[in-house]
């Protein structure tokens, strides 16, 4: 049976897995949301997506 991988800090289920910035100094994965959080603490202002066929 696969093992059902959890964010480093919410704890929840990743449909993907997203690997934090060693300075964050977080264990394991992240999921979107908890990733989108630490890069506005980290890179603070607006965000444009570049890359919009995704």
């Amino acid at each position: 049976m696969d093992e059902v991988k959890k964010c480093g800090l919410c704890n929840n289920s990743l449909d993907h897995e997203y690997h934090p910035m060693e300075t964050w100094n977080v264990k394991g994965y992240l999921c979107s949301k908890c990733y989108s959080k630490k890069l506005s603490e980290h890179y603070p202002g607006t965000h444009e997506r570049v890359n919009k066929s995704n």
